[in-house]
């Protein structure tokens, strides 16, 4: 198994406006003359991690890393309005503007593939190499899945408890009921809606899920939460996508870039059909099913996985 890279420091980090509402925390790390890359964090709205450095050698490659609107420590956290995915590819257009690079390579994984995805479907110009994991497509079949349609059959007794703060009512639509929660003015029930929504999907991300944590700052506090709405709202809107097949339906636009599919034989966030629809569509990518694993790029065999790609990216570049 490859290893993660050591940890390592930002070289730069700075505040981009992309908006009179948005600015974005965005930072570098690797090599400032090295090969650019770009990482798509998840959620929408978990927000970007000391791990995501690791998966590039530092010597190789400048890696581009940053919180998506609302998400991390660009601000205002959590904030909902214009936080849709045309305007985070807009971000990243800027992004990229602003620190002169012609193209670069896209990693992205879980909402972070549909974002990756999209971008490159919108700038394939742009891209040198698509690195994807743990597929999402963005489609109301996947959300579904989630809340109510499929992944509460293996996790019964997880799902009892996502939608146990629900009334019977409320059971009836549960990303709707879920929204409005998210969304209400009384503190409390935020908290308490945000807390389940992310146990819930921690639940599904790991083989082995880590425990609940005993108690949470007030920093800590704020991130679930504004992960939480930020998921809930994207989810209610069908990703902002033009329609359900969006991503299918224009990957003709992909072709000519080079791609991997990196997808968790047991992933229960996002269930490899997704995956395979969208190798099926791509052939051209190459198709990596790892096991045994889940959704999270913290299991060690997705790491692993993840770590060995950008590695043969440096290398069969360098050829």
């Amino acid at each position: 198994m490859a290893e993660l890279f050591p940890p390592i420091e930002p070289f730069r980090s700075f505040r981009l406006k992309v908006s009179p509402v948005h600015e974005l925390h965005v930072e570098e790390s690797g090599n400032p003359q090295g090969v650019p890359a770009v990482l798509l964090h998840g959620g929408p709205g978990a927000g970007i991690a000391p791990l995501h450095r690791r998966f590039f050698d530092p010597g190789h490659w400048r890696v581009v890393l940053f919180d998506q609107r609302g998400s991390g420590k660009s601000t205002p956290l959590g904030e909902l309005f214009e936080n849709e995915t045309g305007y985070l590819i807009e971000d990243m257009e800027r992004i990229r503007e602003h620190l002169g690079i012609e193209k670069w390579l896209v990693f992205g994984g879980s909402w972070g593939s549909t974002l990756a995805i999209a971008y490159a479907e919108k700038h394939p110009e742009r891209v040198t190499g698509l690195i994807l994991r743990g597929i999402f497509l963005g489609r109301r079949s996947e959300v579904l899945w989630t809340m109510g349609g499929g992944a509460e059959r293996i996790l019964p007794d997880g799902f009892r408890k996502f939608i146990s703060i629900l009334s019977e009512e409320e059971r009836k639509d549960v990303l709707g009921s879920y929204r409005r929660r998210l969304l209400s003015t009384d503190r409390a029930t935020v908290v308490e809606a945000a807390l389940h929504w992310n146990r819930w999907e921690d639940l599904g991300s790991y083989l082995l899920p880590p425990p609940d944590p005993d108690s949470y700052t007030d920093e800590e506090l704020e991130a679930e939460v504004a992960l939480a709405r930020i998921e809930c709202h994207y989810f209610s809107n069908s990703a902002f996508l033009a329609t359900d097949d969006q991503l299918l339906r224009d990957v003709d636009r992909l072709r000519k870039i080079p791609g991997v599919i990196i997808q968790a034989r047991y992933d229960l966030v996002c269930p490899m059909t997704s995956a395979w629809e969208l190798h099926e569509a791509w052939p051209e990518a190459r198709f990596r099913m790892v096991s045994p694993a889940g959704h999270s790029a913290g299991e060690p065999i997705v790491a692993s996985a993840l770590v060995e790609e950008t590695e043969r990216f440096r290398t069969e570049a360098a050829l």
